[in-house]
């Protein structure tokens, strides 16, 4: 006879989240703390600087908005230019929202939207290749664990600011790209999974090359692949990637 599979309880989802989740934490606090080194020689304080990293929580966009600080100063127009490249910034997360509607199909709205507060690119990466399983034990065990990490190494860095130099020469900046990259590799599922990539990376790469300076090409990116992959998946005779 067959043997059932028994479904995980919430605690056993939890602790899967937590422990998947170390390896990104791994290249999250050196990022953390960089940014909170920056942060600190942008004149943000220790309290500045957890108040951002609790309510954005987002750490492309807050590295954006430290680098206008340190540009602008603090005043009331650089304040409104910050929020408005958060906001641009973080515009990719409709797309990644709408890609976990099926997984959180079911759940009452307010509990959902809790827990998409908590979706950064890594979370939403691991939340993909979690797949159907996905339940909420799981998408808060990685929530959690990411986000106190993130939470205590940039208000380290803040702290510690003032100790280090050039933050860059010791590659702290290089760590979160290499996690990004093996995120991606995760994401392979042979060519077929090749046009996306392309498309977002020549997007992204021509928008910032006519806007060095602005954030646009991170949106470019996102909508150039997000259209291929839509494009992809209405082909007949394919299946999409999933």
């Amino acid at each position: 006879m067959d043997s059932i599979a028994i479904p995980a309880s919430p605690r056993q989802e939890f602790a899967a989240g937590v422990v998947h989740c170390l390896p990104i934490v791994a290249g999250a606090v050196p990022f953390g703390f960089l940014l909170g080194s920056l942060a600190a020689k942008a004149g943000l304080s220790a309290l500045d600087m957890g108040l951002m990293s609790a309510l954005v929580f987002a750490g492309s966009s807050q590295f954006v908005a430290v680098e206008l600080l340190t540009k602008t100063g603090s005043g009331g127009s650089a304040g409104l230019a910050v929020v408005g490249a958060i906001l641009l910034v973080n515009l990719r997360h409709l797309l990644m929202g709408a890609t976990l509607e099926p997984r959180f199909r079911g759940i009452p709205h307010a509990r959902a939207g809790l827990a998409l507060f908590f979706m950064t690119d890594e979370q939403w990466a691991l939340a993909l290749r979690r797949g159907p399983e996905l339940t909420l034990a799981y998408w808060y065990g990685v929530a959690a664990t990411l986000y106190l990490a993130w939470l205590a190494s940039t208000v380290a860095g803040t702290l510690a600011g003032a100790l280090i130099a050039d933050p860059t020469a010791w590659g702290l900046d290089f760590t979160f790209i290499a996690v990004f990259l093996c995120l991606l590799a995760g994401f392979w599922r042979g060519v077929g999974s090749l046009p996306p990539w392309l498309a977002s990376a020549a997007a992204a790469l021509a928008v910032h090359a006519l806007s060095p300076g602005g954030t646009w090409h991170i949106i470019a990116g996102a909508l150039a692949g997000g259209a291929v992959a839509a494009a992809q998946a209405r082909w007949p005779g394919r299946a999409p990637d999933a």
